[in-house]
Order: structure tokens, then C-alpha cells, then sequence
């Protein structure tokens, strides 16, 4: 398996996982003790980069992508009784992703040079 189709597959599960945990009832999503809005963060920062790094010449597409399903979850969660969506949240979501697309840009591009 080549790294590109590797870092495909880790993206996908990702927002699979992170889909599921986001449109369930809270007494389901995972805890780890950290702060909610720095979980939200690492995960949208770990989904932004394996996407990067799955389809290095899509990377604009990617953050466009990624940006409206941050929207629609941050939407969807209101059809969930129990959850709400709140802009805020979304925003945070939102820089994680594209935090993790600019890290794996700086790092394939940094391999490039060297």
C-alpha cells in the first residue's frame, strides 16, 4: 500500500468515526479527559492533514471540502435530540482542519527541498 492510499483510508475512517460520534447522543461519544473544544481541534487537525497527505494535488478542494462538512455536522447535530451545533464549536473544528492541511503541506514540502 502506497503512503497516499495509506493516508486515504485513515482520512475516510477518521470522518466516518468522527461523523458517527458527532450525530449519536453524547452519552456516546468518547471522553479523554482533555477539554472538548481541544478534542474537536486534534480531531479535525489529524482529519485536515491525512486528507493532505492522501490527495497532495487536491488541497484547496480539501479545505473547501472539509469546511462545509464541519458546517453540516455542526447542522446536522441539531437533528439530534440531546446535541446542539453552535458556531463557536464549528470554528474550532474548522482551524483544526486547516491547521492539519497546512502542517502536512509544510512537511511534504520540507521532504521536496531536502
Amino acid at each position: 500500500m502506497t503512503p497516499k492510499a495509506f493516508f486515504r483510508w485513515v482520512a475516510w475512517l477518521l470522518l466516518l468515526a468522527i461523523a458517527v460520534f458527532t450525530l449519536t447522543p453524547i452519552e456516546l461519544r468518547p471522553v479523554t479527559g482533555a477539554s472538548v473544544s481541544l478534542e474537536r481541534f486534534a480531531a479535525f487537525a489529524a482529519i485536515g492533514a491525512a486528507f493532505c497527505l492522501g490527495y497532495p494535488k487536491h488541497r484547496l478542494s480539501i479545505l473547501v471540502l472539509l469546511v462545509g462538512i464541519v458546517g453540516f455536522l455542526e447542522v446536522a447535530q441539531n437533528l439530534v435530540p440531546g446535541r446542539h451545533g453552535h458556531l463557536p464549536d464549528g470554528l474550532v473544528k474548522a482551524s483544526g482542519a486547516l491547521l492539519g492541511a497546512a502542517f502536512a503541506t509544510f512537511v511534504t514540502r520540507r521532504e521536496r527541498v531536502s
